[in-house]
């Protein structure tokens, strides 16, 4: 291949940047063009494209955001607009694609793929729910966000002596709750994977009035409920004033970690790679530590599942 292009879609992630100087560069270096599209598919289908050299990405691996910007373009789904966004890839002489997201990107690229065009996807987004690889570019970062906001309340907390219920982020998947709940020692935390029990809950409070503990922390995933519904059910059943703290759009935003600064390097180099072997249809992931690849149909035919090892430790450790 000659040219290649890419681009981010679907929710934007600490470290996409990242991934895009990664793609750039590793492709300068082996001679190959990389087009840059704007504004995810939409931009794919109206030929919003530019050529990236090596300086048009200096100074952006520390950025959060994406570089291309992103958008929702439902009808992509439609056979005709895939076709006339290959049509438009082929006038600029592009030859592969590397998208960067979650799984509905990554479906783009699977029916890009399965009418002859060459496209690898890259994990990208802070939910960590992609199949096929143990963590997805933007997770770390928006963790060290999210535990970094729950130490934050937790001062309040202590000083006023309140219970908070925190709702985060992670759509239907709760590796954000799980993994921020146990670093910063959350008393009971809620995940779509594992039903919850109020009545647990509730004791677990009440335990620790009795024990003279004047303040607790809760954390919900948003894909159980919304943290002021729970909120509300806690007073109810307990009496005791519960605030409320949903932290929403500030765990997509800041520097990437240098986790994740890493992880985007080694998943850009090797999504160049693949299409320079002139393997499409392929997702890159990271297992064990090691940068794997697999058919994009895995993404699919899988479901993400958390690691309810962490869910039981947290309830040992939170007595």
């Amino acid at each position: 291949m000659k040219k290649i292009a890419v681009l981010t879609s679907g929710g934007d992630a600490p470290g996409m940047n990242a991934v895009i100087r990664a793609v750039v560069r590793k492709a300068r270096f082996h001679n190959v063009d990389v087009v840059g599209v704007y504004h995810g598919y939409e931009g794919l289908y109206n030929g919003n494209f530019e050529l990236l050299d090596i300086g048009s990405v200096g100074d952006i691996i520390q950025r959060g955001g994406t570089k291309l910007y992103s958008a929702r373009f439902p009808e992509f789904k439609q056979d005709d607009i895939q076709y006339r966004a290959i049509e438009r890839m082929k006038e600029e002489g592009i030859e592969g694609l590397v998208v960067i997201g979650g799984d509905g990107t990554y479906r783009g690229a699977m029916q890009l793929t399965d009418k002859g065009f060459p496209c690898v996807g890259i994990p990208g987004t802070i939910d960590n729910d992609v199949p096929g690889t143990e963590y997805t570019i933007g997770f770390d970062t928006a963790l060290n966000t999210v535990v970094e906001s729950i130490d934050k309340i937790r001062d309040t907390a202590t000083s006023h002596e309140n219970t908070f219920v925190i709702e985060v982020m992670g759509r239907d998947a709760g590796d954000i709750a799980l993994w921020a709940g146990l670093a910063a020692g959350a008393e009971s935390i809620l995940i779509p994977e594992e039903a919850y029990d109020l009545d647990d809950i509730v004791t677990r409070l009440e335990r620790g009035v009795a024990r003279g503990k004047r303040h607790s922390i809760i954390i919900v995933a948003e894909g159980v409920m919304n943290g002021h519904k729970l909120a509300n059910l806690l007073e109810e059943r307990t009496g005791i004033k519960i605030r409320t703290s949903v932290l929403g759009h500030i765990q997509r935003g800041g520097s990437p970690s240098a986790r994740d600064r890493v992880l985007a390097g080694r998943f850009g180099a090797r999504a160049v790679e693949l299409l320079l072997e002139n393997k499409g249809g392929r997702a890159v992931g990271v297992k064990n530590h090691a940068i794997i690849d697999y058919d994009l149909r895995k993404a699919f035919e899988t479901k993400h599942q958390a690691d309810l090892s962490l869910y039981t430790l947290s309830k040992e450790l939170s007595i």
